[in-house]
């Protein structure tokens, strides 16, 4: 049986050393990590919180931009409802061992 690699399993990802993004206010996201429609996100709407930090953490090639729109609290807040491959998820929470405790 042929095993396939998945894009998810291979694609590089990049886990900061800390967060200083926005806490609250809406965020619009540049073209590089979202080039959707939507790419305005109110951080007071939860689905609009998750999609932003999903698309974030999935889409930023650069720390800087992980550090630009993601906030530490408002992460371990939503980090057990983001829908995000198993590989980053480890990656985040083998950098910030929080996550996987909140998440337990």
């Amino acid at each position: 049986m042929e095993s396939r690699v998945r894009y998810a399993e291979i694609r590089p990802y990049t886990v900061p050393e800390e967060l200083a993004g926005p806490a609250a206010g809406v965020v619009v996201l540049p073209t590089v990590l979202d080039w959707t429609p939507k790419r305005v996100y109110d951080l007071s709407d939860d689905v609009d919180l998750r999609m932003l930090y999903e698309t974030v953490i999935r889409e930023a090639m650069h720390v800087e931009e992980l550090r630009k729109f993601l906030d530490p609290v408002l992460l371990s807040a939503v980090w057990q409802r983001l829908w995000l491959p198993p590989r980053v998820r480890l990656m985040w929470e083998g950098r910030f061992p929080q996550l996987a405790r909140r998440a337990a």
